[in-house]
């Protein structure tokens, strides 16, 4: 199945977290705490501002990006968890 999110939203995946802490102590999936980052799949249009004019995202497509950690609603999507956000939720890129 193929996303194609409305408007100022985006699709994404969350990042793998670390496994091990740096002593070699792996920790539990039911213990580990939910990445907050991730790359971006799917990008909307754009926002419509009181003008009527639609406002480019400031994001794209590959980007990695962060956000907090309740941000976005989760989906499943053949088998893959994934996350739909407004562009606002997004803290930052990372470059």
């Amino acid at each position: 199945m193929k996303l194609r999110p409305l408007h100022d939203r985006v699709i994404i995946k969350r990042l793998d977290n670390e496994r091990k802490t740096a002593s070699g102590i792996v920790i539990p999936d039911n213990a580990a705490e939910k990445p907050d980052q991730g790359e971006i799949l799917a990008v909307g249009n754009g926002k419509v501002g009181d003008d009527g004019k639609v406002r480019a995202l400031a994001v794209k497509v590959g980007d990695k990006v962060l956000f907090g950690k309740y941000s976005g609603q989760t989906v499943k999507v053949d088998g893959d968890e994934l996350l739909v956000m407004r562009e606002e939720d997004i803290m930052a890129v990372v470059e």
